[in-house]
């Protein structure tokens, strides 16, 4: 995910003129024989003008990963692929993706679901297979115990 974000960085600030992908998903982030992620497929990218920060389009992203001004305003700005790599961030943490039934069939994005699902420790909304037990253990310790 930092390689990705890395690669997103460089189309918002490495040129005189920003680049917005418009489709930041995880079909779109490529691995190499390095497992270095590489941001792909800019059939629907945008160039901003040297003087907006953005622009109005309607060419929409994939739905789940699609900022809410995408689709109410069809508004294209950087702060767009920042809310996509967001939501794919989420994905890999969760080991859900946002178009899951349980997310969608109760009318909510991944964004929506999460702070429905927290309460209060981080172990109730992350992927139970990302940290080993002795740790799950000693984060519910480190809870418990008074700050």
């Amino acid at each position: 995910m930092l390689d990705a974000a890395m690669g997103i960085e460089y189309l918002h600030h490495g040129h005189i003129t920003p680049i917005v992908h418009c489709d930041l998903k995880p079909a779109n982030i490529l691995l190499d024989e390095d497992m270095v992620a590489h941001v792909g497929d800019f059939g629907i990218s945008k160039i901003l003008a040297v003087s907006k920060s953005m622009a109005y389009t309607e060419t929409l992203g994939t739905l789940g990963y699609i900022a809410p001004e995408y689709g109410s305003e069809v508004i294209v700005s950087t702060n767009g692929d920042v809310y996509s790599y967001g939501i794919m961030l989420m994905e890999v943490l969760t080991k859900r993706r946002p178009t899951d039934e349980d997310i969608c069939n109760e009318n909510l994005d991944m964004r929506k679901w999460i702070t429905q699902s927290f309460s209060g420790t981080m172990l109730d909304v992350v992927d139970g297979n990302l940290f080993p037990e002795e740790e799950k253990s000693l984060q519910k310790v480190k809870y418990a115990l008074p700050q």
